[in-house]
């Protein structure tokens, strides 16, 4: 399993839409893979709806997104039927990938020891990896089987890598887009007027350590 800023494995695998080499795939985007426990389930299609609505969204942030569930390509394409009419979409915007010998999954941490399917084995996680142009990892989460994830939360997520990727700050608890951020305790208070010329606030604390910098979020 890769880790946070090395480069992601490289794959190839079937999908819903042909198969793919992973790296290539990503080309010069942002993507998120996703994985899901198993087809025809019912968190699992209310999540890949929910995405599926929310691709603009992904699409205004450079950002591609595919899917993994350890069921095979003739099963996702039935699937994506229900997911279609769930969501209330006209078109499947997005890849799934077939892992139907669990070889991903395995290879990348996704099972979930608690959660087995009929023949007993381990039902695959619900990951999220979001990867950037370079390739490298930038985010992973790992929820259980039996919770759904929160998109708004995922998307937040991506705006503050892409946002600090390039900017000398970080975003404090709860940030959202547009909301103030924090300079980076790398910055020198000699180098601030140049790099945040929106200017910066000192937020005071009883060590008298200057150190909660605020700044409105930078271009």
């Amino acid at each position: 399993m890769a880790k946070l800023g090395e480069i992601f494995p490289d794959f190839e695998a079937a999908t819903s839409e042909g198969p793919i080499k992973f790296h290539q795939w990503i080309g010069d985007k942002w993507a998120i893979l996703f994985s899901h426990p198993a087809d025809f389930t019912p968190v699992c299609t209310t999540e890949l709806g929910r995405a599926a609505r929310l691709v603009p969204e992904f699409e205004k942030r450079n950002c591609k997104l595919i899917a993994l569930s350890c069921d095979s390509v003739d099963s996702h394409l039935g699937w994506i039927t229900d997911i279609k009419a769930t969501a209330s979409v006209d078109k499947f915007p997005y890849p799934i990938i077939a892992d139907e010998k669990r070889e991903l999954a395995v290879k990348f941490g996704m099972l979930d020891p608690d959660e087995v399917d009929k023949a007993g084995l381990p039902l695959t996680a619900r990951c999220v990896f979001i990867v950037g142009p370079d390739k490298k990892l930038k985010l992973s989460i790992l929820y259980p089987a039996t919770t759904g994830r929160n998109f708004d939360e995922i998307i937040r997520v991506l705006d503050s890598l892409q946002l600090t990727a390039t900017k000398k700050v970080a975003t404090p608890a709860d940030w959202k887009a547009g909301g103030d951020c924090m300079v980076l305790p790398s910055v020198k208070a000699e180098d601030i007027p140049a790099l945040f010329p929106k200017g910066v606030t000192i937020k005071e604390v009883p060590s008298g350590k200057q150190y909660l910098r605020y700044t409105p979020q930078p271009e």
